[in-house]
């Protein structure tokens, strides 16, 4: 038996042949927090009459978003039968989520950041669900931003914003055109970077983060490229139990990003 669920978003297209892929979003806390922080990648709403209530309305009137009304056959033939879509679903567009890098670096916070200032940058991982899991925990640990590569990398769909909870639409998605060139340009910013890494050479234990931290995640079987392990400042370990040979690429970074935000708990107001 399929599991249902309260919120969450199903594909309609993928981005293929110049295609843009379609993401049905369904659930009311799922549109409350796209409406909340994210209003321009919300493409259309539609809602049964059951589900239009004052606060919904207003998200949407200052989103400038007019809802279309549908009967719950209708919705049911869009999400599945089996999705409790509360009688509220939108169309996302998850390129809008993203922010270019140049204007990130350009806001204030980043422009001028201080040792409670940490972003994520993702370095071709390929598999969606630890894509979000990475978001949901950069949002839960304070993180300014995570950066987004395009070539090798999981891109931003259905199923990254599925799996983060509704947290990408609260922490900043940055789209980086080169993770080495990104690393660069952040280290003139005075951040120091952190490379996850199985063997390296400082215990996750023992680094303060008193810096403006750039934590760099590595691909889930490759781990962190050369060029990009290189420009590292340090390389971190988690320590563990000799029987466990590794962790999850999710785990690995909800376990460091918890450990720096130990260290800041400032960031997380």
């Amino acid at each position: 038996m399929r599991r249902r669920q309260n919120s969450g978003t199903r594909h309609e297209a993928h981005s293929s042949g110049g295609r843009k892929e379609k993401i049905y979003m369904y659930g009311k806390h799922a549109l409350v927090e796209a409406l909340a922080h994210a209003p321009h990648a919300v493409r259309k709403v539609f809602l049964s009459a059951q589900a239009d209530d004052a606060e919904l309305r207003g998200l949407l009137k200052r989103a400038n978003i007019v809802p279309g009304a549908l009967k719950g056959g209708a919705m049911d033939r869009m999400v599945g039968r089996d999705t409790a879509h509360q009688g509220v679903i939108a169309v996302i567009d998850p390129g809008a989520l993203m922010i270019d890098f140049k204007q990130f670096m350009a806001s204030p916070a980043i422009a001028r950041p201080t040792a409670e200032t940490m972003l994520v940058l993702l370095d071709e991982l390929t598999d969606p669900h630890n894509v979000g899991a990475i978001i949901r925990s950069a949002a839960a640990f304070g993180a300014a931003g995570v950066l987004i590569p395009p070539h090798n990398q999981a891109p931003v769909t259905g199923t990254v914003v599925k799996t983060s909870a509704g947290m990408a639409f609260r922490v900043p998605l940055v789209a980086i055109g080169n993770v080495n060139q990104a690393v660069d340009a952040l280290a003139t910013l005075g951040f120091r970077s952190y490379g996850l890494e199985m063997n390296g050479t400082t215990d996750l234990a023992d680094e303060p983060f008193a810096a403006p931290s750039l934590i760099i995640v590595g691909n889930e079987g490759e781990g962190i490229r050369q060029k990009t392990l290189e420009r590292c400042d340090v390389r971190l370990r988690i320590p563990m139990d000799a029987r466990a040979e590794s962790l999850n690429a999710s785990v690995s970074a909800g376990v460091v990003l918890y450990a720096w935000s130990a260290r800041h708990g400032g960031a997380l107001s």
